[in-house]
């Protein structure tokens, strides 16, 4: 089965976000085939070296890829982990003692000297360094000990999408390779995600219920929770609806005063422990009248306003977001695409955007 969010004709809006969208199934095979043997030896190495503590570093739409890593080292692994504030090295020459920590450096282009730059010190002091990249010839993979290629292949979309997936499924090798599992889990997200990705037309039906919305809020508890800061990013970098993420837990710490019944809420409900975490926040939000959309299962979608049905029955909840994010990313290109936008073409973005 062959995905239909495919491009569109001539110069259509969007039609290279369109495109790049539905390479995602031929991405996710191209990993687990061609890609899954040296994220192993990657994996093998750095495990020997029995690494204490991990850190993470990374930027926009590859952030919220490494706070997915977070999750998988924290669950899986138990390793403590946290996301390095780079600053504290690129600007204030801090020279933390980083002996037996294993940095890993997300990055689509692997350009950014912030990126660059921090890994360089943490190597000099002492870290095991991983860069994930979509580009093995990058600064970043020249000055890192270790690399990942997640073979996404040229993004030629200012919205990142097919990277984004790409980094998830590698991170979720890399971990498996570092505990010593069979990745089985991930066997089936190619042909799921084409499922999913032919949905356009209900993905569309949907986004025209928002096209005039002021504000979203997006929201989600474990591993769900990249899911729900990447699709506030797409929402904002493509349509400019300002969307706010936040953990459902934090939710509940103030910021839900200003949910109502006018402002949508997006909620990423992950069939799993995360759902059930989820499951308070979500009877709140119906207590409060809000216009709730659910990304999750059926029971879940049936019980909200609206929502995206997600075909998870038996996936490992821990794969789950390399679906997740699928229809929002459709739900971002139609909403932009409703609203007389281009989300090829969004202002002030550049696809390489230098830090520093």
């Amino acid at each position: 089965m062959s995905a239909t969010f495919s491009a569109g004709e001539g110069e259509q809006p969007g039609r290279i976000m369109s495109g790049e969208v539905a390479e995602q199934p031929g991405v996710l095979r191209r990993i687990l085939g061609q890609g899954a043997p040296g994220i192993r030896e990657v994996a093998a190495g750095i495990a020997a070296k029995n690494p204490r503590f991990v850190l993470l570093a990374a930027r926009g739409t590859s952030d919220n890829a490494a706070l997915y890593a977070k999750y998988l080292l924290e669950i899986q692994l138990g390793l403590p982990c946290g996301l390095a504030s780079m600053s504290t090295t690129t600007a204030y020459g801090a020279k933390p003692d980083l002996r037996d920590v294993l940095v890993i450096t997300v990055s689509q282009s692997g350009g950014s000297p912030d990126l660059v730059a921090s890994t360089r010190a943490a190597r000099e002091a002492g870290a095991i360094t991983l860069a994930v990249t979509n580009n093995p010839d990058s600064p970043l993979a020249a000055v890192s000990e270790y690399h990942i290629d997640i073979l996404a292949g040229p993004e030629k979309a200012l919205p990142a999408t097919k990277t984004y997936t790409a980094s998830l499924l590698s991170l979720y090798l890399f971990v498996e390779g570092l505990r010593g599992g069979d990745a089985t889990a991930a066997a089936i997200l190619p042909e799921l995600a084409e499922v999913i990705l032919a949905r356009r037309d209900e993905v569309k039906t949907l986004a025209s219920r928002y096209r005039f919305a002021e504000r979203m809020v997006i929201t989600s508890r474990g591993y769900g929770y990249p899911t729900a800061k990447e699709a506030a990013l797409k929402l904002m970098e493509t349509s400019y609806i300002p969307a706010l993420s936040y953990s459902g837990a934090d939710l509940l710490h103030g910021p839900l005063a200003m949910v109502d019944n006018i402002s949508p809420v997006i909620a990423v409900v992950t069939d799993g422990r995360g759902g059930q975490a989820l499951q308070p926040v979500l009877d709140r939000l119906r207590g409060r009248g809000a216009d709730l959309f659910v990304v999750g299962p059926k029971a879940q979608v049936e019980a909200a306003s609206a929502g995206f049905v997600l075909p998870t029955a038996g996936v490992a909840e821990e794969v789950q977001p390399i679906l997740e994010i699928l229809p929002l990313q459709m739900l971002a290109y139609e909403v932009t695409i409703a609203r007389g936008q281009d989300p090829d073409a969004p202002r002030a973005l550049a696809k390489v955007t230098e830090t520093r």
